[in-house]
């Protein structure tokens, strides 16, 4: 139990970092989007690191060429949808391992399905935001 707890602190610890972004897309669309990557490009240009400068003025491109709200919301509904899928398949994982008995896949089972579940919780955000 003590192993789980920790493996589902790593798994959360690990998705913090991504998360001032992530919700910073999710709350605009293409404009969000945009405004992440200048502020990128502000702080690589402060320090002097040219190729990720390099790199965002691509992506700023791409954004700026590419990108429309409706397909993005398009594109995060299906996300949810994939994620929900993913839910199941690891569900049912859980449940043959807990038939089994084996403590070692049962862990696994469960972390994997927490990880899951955050990222269906993520998925759901991203596309609520879009609302």
């Amino acid at each position: 139990m003590i192993r789980q707890t920790a493996l589902l602190g790593l798994l959360l610890a690990a998705n913090l970092n991504a998360t001032p972004i992530l919700a910073a897309e999710a709350d605009g669309g293409c404009a969000a989007k945009r405004q992440v990557i200048e502020e990128k490009i502000e702080a690589a240009r402060k320090h002097g690191n040219s190729q990720q400068l390099d790199g965002l003025q691509r992506a700023l491109g791409n954004v700026e060429m590419n990108c429309d709200d409706a397909t993005l919301h398009s594109d995060r509904l299906a996300s949810v949808e994939e994620a929900r899928q993913e839910v199941q398949e690891r569900e049912m994982d859980l449940r043959e391992a807990l038939g089994k008995g084996d403590q070692d896949k049962i862990a696994k089972r469960q972390a994997k399905l927490a990880e899951a579940r955050a990222e269906l919780e993520q998925a759901e955000a991203e596309a609520r935001a879009d609302q």
